[in-house]
């Protein structure tokens, strides 16, 4: 028996019924399928919620776009992950909602490849010292100015070495995965899924200095919070930490990949064609 959690997104009028058919079509071959609680709930199902550990499952279906991509491979821990495009853009997504059975079809079958993508791993240390808190992010951690008007100072480090203290409203640390999320809206650049390097990308900097930067992925980013100005750090667009004077935040390679179940070539670039409309000439 196979044991698949799923986590849906939760304001999409399909989600509801696309869950209950995923789940009753792998009920109806022998295996065991549930929502994570709060999806459960918030899709009004909750005889298919299960408190069991997302973690604990053989895969992992996500319903929904890149955010319920990202926020799976928060709660799974290196599970593999099918992702079903109900959302808007889809980098991350994979099928269709009409090839979902198909595309289960075929996982329980073997028919398919791994694909891995590079996550990061984010300790904040903070002034008065005690232990670290400690995230994991598949695109970008984002540590950011918490007051309108002002900018925040952010002292780097890169490898250990001291580099430039930058007078921005933010900063985004990110992974390949992330290049086409906040970081590209920043300006920073596009970044094949497939290389691992870690990019640094300054928002809105007020300095001359104001150029993204590639990095490779065993050069650990840290980044101190300098003067009075409070600040707040985001993964994946989850803010999890206010930031003070003296509080540092170090990004680096995370050892664990997120698993990505494909069917066939996944190439970047044709998807990349595609969201952005780029015609051929």
């Amino acid at each position: 028996m196979t044991s698949v959690v799923l986590v849906a997104h939760h304001e999409r009028a399909e989600v509801a019924g696309l869950a209950l058919e995923v789940c009753g079509w792998l009920a109806a071959r022998g295996h065991k399928a549930w929502l994570v609680p709060e999806d459960a709930d918030a899709l009004g199902l909750p005889d298919l919620g299960s408190d069991a550990d997302p973690a604990s499952a053989d895969l992992a279906v996500s319903l929904g776009g890149d955010g319920t991509v990202l926020r799976a491979a928060q709660l799974v821990d290196g599970v593999p992950i099918l992702s079903v495009n109900v959302g808007l853009l889809g980098y991350l997504t994979e099928v269709e909602p009409v090839a979902v059975t198909e595309a289960l079809e075929r996982w329980l079958a073997g028919d398919f490849v791994m694909e891995g993508r590079m996550m990061l791993a984010i300790s904040v240390e903070r002034a008065g010292a005690g232990a670290a808190e400690r995230y994991r992010a598949l695109n970008e951690a984002v540590i950011e100015k918490r007051e309108s008007g002002h900018t925040v100072r952010l002292l780097v480090s890169i490898g250990g070495a001291r580099f430039i203290s930058y007078a921005t409203d933010g900063l985004i640390v990110a992974t390949p995965t992330g290049s086409t999320a906040y970081s590209l809206s920043a300006r920073g650049p596009i970044v094949s899924p497939q290389i691992r390097a870690i990019l640094l990308t300054p928002v809105s900097p007020h300095m001359l200095f104001d150029r993204p930067l590639v990095l490779d992925p065993e050069e650990p980013v840290t980044v101190e919070m300098l003067g009075h100005r409070p600040a707040d750090l985001s993964v994946d667009g989850r803010r999890v930490a206010g930031l003070a004077e003296g509080d540092m935040v170090t990004c680096r390679a995370d050892p664990e990949v997120a698993r990505f179940v494909r069917f066939g070539t996944h190439r970047f670039h044709q998807i990349l064609k595609t969201k952005f409309g780029l015609s051929d000439r």
